[in-house]
């Protein structure tokens, strides 16, 4: 007992939930190279922030590597070919989200290597901090646990405040998921290399690879990759959704908060995921543009289950014939269960925040009562469920009566950060989480007129 409580002396957010992960079907499974699709669908926006600008014609020869849309101003990242072949299009096509949005369609050249054959090498470690936040930019790393927040402004540390913590987040929290795992079992010297690179950019003293208990082999590895004067540490936390909120890790790992709509920088901590560092440390030397990913692909009908290395823009109808979907799916998801998007079509490609993609036959996968809703019986499982302390019950009847600048106001609205776990426990089976992202989209909307 006193070593469990050791185990965990710095802290535990309250509240969360404990799903089933189901994430035996892949954590065993090491990363295997998807074949490249005929076609390609790269859309320009992959990242929070400015599209990116196309700078290739229809018609076009492009080589993999190659820049074929560039960034629009600092909020924004550059767009690279993931594989060599042909611009046959640029127009709209189908997202995650619902709206068609501008892609650069490609089709693939089958007789071709497919080398990167664009890259501009050089040694970080010379570099001021003004050239490297331009290299990172040109990267084109967008945060790859799914937020696809640009990484160079994320390193780029705002004037008047200071870092003096990295926080790597491994929890990988979400069911099902398990890419971030194999790359921290893989790539553990890419990962330390990419943290390195962070440390010299934001100026932070020291790192804390923060990894839930469930995946203490990940810990042992990164651990044993590790050069004497690394000022990293790997530390485990509880296995907890959301445990991998930066909010919630920063409580588990260090027992500090993040004030109210601030940010971790606030406090003097700078955040990433270990996939995007892993995907830094290997392209940030050698000036290369990220062109593909690690995917998890698994549920209750695939047959070959496993983590997935493929090119960014790869359709998912393209990788569910690969992987032999072996009876109809009534339901495909993009990231995890508890915060990815069920997809409107199968033509919708993989893009640089893509970590998981799920495919379920019946109705319900991991838990929920199924798809009628009932009116709130006022349980408060949802209240004692909320990690950020909101109240779900009371903005689900706010929702329910479109008072959504109240839901703002008065209960903390943009405090939500969609985790899923109030929908999760609702035994009504109340979408709460549908609600909340349909009030903050009116309240931006309406802001925006004003």
């Amino acid at each position: 007992m006193l070593a469990l409580f050791e185990k965990f002396r710095k802290g535990r957010f309250s509240h969360g939930i404990h799903p089933r992960y189901h994430k035996d079907a892949t954590r065993g499974k090491a990363i295997q190279r998807l074949a490249f699709p005929p076609r390609l669908i790269v859309p320009v926006a992959q990242h929070i922030g400015a599209p990116a600008k196309p700078v290739v014609n229809v018609g076009q020869e492009v080589l993999r590597g190659q820049i074929i849309a560039e960034a629009d101003g600092f909020m924004s990242v550059p767009v690279h070919a993931p594989a060599t072949g042909v611009v046959s299009s640029i127009g709209l096509m189908p997202s995650a989200a619902g709206p068609k949005v501008l892609s650069i369609v490609i089709d693939v050249y089958k007789a071709s290597s497919q080398y990167v054959l664009y890259g501009n090498p050089v040694e970080p470690e010379t570099l001021d901090h003004d050239e490297l936040i331009q290299r990172v930019q040109a990267t084109g790393m967008a945060g790859l646990g799914g937020a696809a927040f640009p990484s160079h402004v994320k390193l780029r540390i705002p004037h008047g405040k200071t870092a003096h913590t990295l926080v790597v987040n491994g929890c990988e929290c979400e069911p099902y998921l398990t890419c971030d795992h194999r790359v921290m079992l893989e790539q553990p010297q890419d990962l330390l290399q990419g943290i390195r690179y962070a440390l010299h950019i934001t100026g932070a003293k020291r790192a804390i690879v923060g990894i839930e208990d469930n995946k203490a082999d990940a810990a042992t590895a990164i651990k044993a990759a590790l050069k004497p004067d690394d000022p990293i540490t790997v530390e485990l936390v509880e296995t907890k959704y959301p445990q991998g909120a930066e909010k919630m890790l920063l409580k588990s790992l260090l027992g500090v908060e993040v004030p109210a709509g601030g940010l971790p920088i606030d406090i003097g901590i700078v955040v990433n995921n270990v996939g995007t560092l892993a995907q830094l440390g290997k392209l940030l030397p050698k000036g290369e543009g990220l062109i593909e990913r690690v995917v998890t692909v698994t549920g209750t009908n695939v047959a070959k289950a496993g983590n997935y290395l493929m090119p960014i823009g790869t359709p998912v109808r393209f990788i569910l014939e690969q992987l032999g979907i072996t009876a109809d799916h009534e339901k495909v998801i993009l990231g995890g269960p508890m915060m990815g998007m069920s997809l409107p079509s199968l033509d919708v490609p993989i893009t640089k925040g893509t970590s998981g993609l799920l495919v379920f036959q019946e109705r319900t996968f991991i838990g929920e009562q199924g798809e009628t809703v009932f009116p709130c019986i006022k349980c408060s499982r949802c209240v004692d469920a909320c990690p950020m302390h909101l109240n779900p019950a009371q903005m689900g009847w706010l929702a329910g009566k479109r008072h959504y600048a109240e839901m703002e106001s008065d209960f903390h609205l943009n405090s939500c950060f969609e985790c899923g776990c109030c929908s999760f426990v609702c035994p009504s089976n109340i979408p709460l989480v549908q609600y909340f992202r349909i009030a903050k989209a009116v309240n931006r909307e309406q802001k925006g007129k004003a």
